[in-house]
């Protein structure tokens, strides 16, 4: 859709859209004051901004509305309603062998395990090896700063889900 579309959108269907980009509810309610937007650029400063001021409870709802890296399955049957605006975010997982996706999948369970959230990681153009090693190196880390990086790889996925939205 257009800029101009997107600011003339209904309030429900405004904030269903910018829920698609980030699960956080307070991030999409503060989003939905801040229309009209003058242009991209404009959207996705203020996305930014939002997303800086919003709290580490945002930053769990955000990071909940995401599948885990790698599994596909998960991805196809719960996170339909964001299927659109989020395909080919973990398309370099989709080719990777079963050994690697195991990995993977026990990477996640031990990542979750330690720090109480799912692996969130911009994926996008990274192949499920690249997510691999990333994700044992920030195994190392201390929560606070997993969170930190965590919540800065959120903000690169609902920019890049927010450009998607518009044509």
């Amino acid at each position: 859709m257009t800029l101009e579309e997107f600011n003339a959108l209904p309030p429900e269907e405004l904030r269903k859209q910018l829920y698609s980009c980030c699960s956080s509810v307070n991030w999409a309610e503060k989003m939905a004051t801040l229309i009209p937007y003058t242009s991209p650029d404009h959207l996705l400063n203020m996305a930014e901004r939002c997303w800086h001021k919003c709290k580490e409870g945002d930053w769990l709802d955000a990071f909940n509305g995401h599948p885990r890296l790698g599994d596909i399955e998960s991805l196809k049957k719960k996170f339909r309603s964001t299927a659109d605006i989020a395909k080919n975010e973990q398309s370099g997982a989709a080719g990777a062998s079963p050994e690697v996706l195991e990995e993977l999948a026990l990477g996640n369970k031990a990542y979750e395990k330690k720090f109480g959230f799912i692996y969130i990681l911009f994926a996008t153009g990274k192949t499920a090896k690249v997510m691999l090693s990333i994700l044992r190196i920030r195994l190392n880390n201390d929560l606070q700063t997993e969170k930190i990086m965590a919540m800065v790889e959120q903000n690169k996925i609902t920019k890049l889900r927010l450009e998607k939205l518009l044509v």
